[in-house]
């Protein structure tokens, strides 16, 4: 895992390390904020490799977040509108089927730091 992680220096612009059936085991390397977003069709799976990742939701009963320290891991439901946060240099590792946008189906408009992407080969 590492070495696929020393392998780029992008902020969340993951990189696809194997698949596993119709899934991708993605890393990336992150820190500010990413966008709201939704996923209509596929849970989406985080784990914090290192660092620190503050996940906001909207839910019916209103706002929350989740703070992730390093080892912790976490599964946004599908059709829940969500925004990771970084306050510091981190690596998470995500679990979603193979295609699945790193912005969503639908998101607020996506700013320039913010890799809109299948995910990346590793080089």
């Amino acid at each position: 895992m590492s070495a696929a992680l020393a392998s780029f220096t992008e902020q969340w612009s993951p990189r696809i390390v194997t698949a596993v059936n119709d899934y991708d085991v993605r890393v990336a390397k992150v820190e500010g904020e990413h966008v709201w977003h939704v996923h209509d069709h596929t849970d989406e799976f985080f784990l914090v490799l290192d660092g620190e990742l503050r996940i906001a939701l909207r839910e019916t009963g209103g706002e929350r977040t989740v703070v992730l320290p390093k080892g912790a891991v976490f599964t946004v439901p599908r059709g829940t509108e969500h925004k990771p946060y970084a306050p510091r240099a981190t690596e998470i590792l995500l679990l979603e089927p193979t295609g699945t946008s790193t912005v969503g189906d639908r998101h607020d408009e996506v700013p320039d730091h913010v890799d809109a992407t299948t995910g990346h080969a590793i080089a």
